[in-house]
């Protein structure tokens, strides 16, 4: 089966699944699980949600309309600073390298209007020039909802249409997606710091700092495990910790399933998630008070 087979089959069979909860469901960043936005403009569906090339083949987007009104997207690339608290800020100077990761991708088409149900593969792939610099270059992808052409004033009398300029305000939605070029034998190290139980409206929290030293940036787990107890008892899925930040801060809450007492000692990893199997990028041991 080629890969575009392979992740339309893998679109289509989510979309089917998730198609009933679209008005509920939206995630962040994982990895392998769908992004949806819902919107006036039609429900999108985006897999896979994080896109990493090293300079050679390229990839595939699939795009699924999963609302019940044909609805046409753009697709534009941005670029976003990660925070050390995880959040994606807009950048509005480009830097040097920015301008060479804007260059380098390659994508098409860059709009498209689907039908309900209707998938649509975004074929995606990372042109380096020669002698660019190794290192970790990104983007983010943004896949953005265009309103559809609707009159200003509803139909009727003329008599009862307001006189003036009158302006209607139509929220446009969108998607984003990182596409991260790797080129070169990039190496990471990670640790993890600062481990401590928090409370916050009555809802217990495990909190930490997220270490990265490299030339790469990092993405996976975050697991809190306790003895004897057979499921972590704070998971966080989709962690990312981009090149923009040295340490980024984490609250995970504690898993509704766990009715147990957190106080004590505690193992937390963070492990790196692929298509084929994890790899542990950290684990510290420490007491929860």
């Amino acid at each position: 089966m080629t890969r575009f087979a392979t992740t339309l089959a893998l679109a289509a069979a989510i979309a089917a699944t998730l198609a009933s909860a679209a008005s509920s469901a939206q995630t962040a960043e994982p990895h392998a699980q769908p992004q949806i936005q819902q919107g006036g403009a039609g429900d999108l569906l985006v897999a896979p949600t994080r896109i990493v090339l090293d300079g050679g083949r390229g990839t595939e987007v699939i795009l699924n309309n999963i609302g019940s009104q044909p609805a046409t997207y753009r697709i534009t690339v941005e670029f976003r600073r990660m925070t050390e608290d995880g959040n994606l800020e807009e950048v509005k100077e480009l830097s040097p390298d920015h301008e060479k990761a804007r260059d380098m991708i390659v994508y098409a088409p860059r709009r498209v209007t689907l039908a309900p149900n209707q998938p649509q593969a975004i074929r995606i792939s990372a042109r380096p020039p020669q002698g660019l610099p190794d290192g970790e270059y990104r983007v983010h992808m943004l896949f953005r909802a265009i309103p559809p052409a609707t009159p200003l004033s509803p139909s009727g009398d003329a008599a009862d249409q307001p006189k003036g300029v009158s302006f209607r305000l139509i929220p446009v939605y969108g998607v984003t997606i990182p596409v991260i070029v790797r080129l070169g034998n990039l190496e990471v190290k990670a640790g993890i710091a600062n481990v401590r139980l928090e409370e916050q409206e009555g809802k217990k929290f495990v909190e930490l700092d997220l270490i990265r030293n490299g030339g790469r940036s990092t993405f996976g787990e975050v697991r809190v495990l306790k003895a004897g107890v057979k499921d972590p008892i704070a998971l966080q899925r989709g962690v990312a910790v981009y090149t923009d930040v040295s340490t980024r801060k984490v609250s995970i809450p504690l898993d509704s399933d766990f009715a147990g007492d957190p106080r004590g000692p505690v193992t937390v990893q963070y492990v790196e998630t692929f298509d084929d199997g994890t790899s542990t990028l950290a684990e510290t041991s420490a007491v929860l008070r």
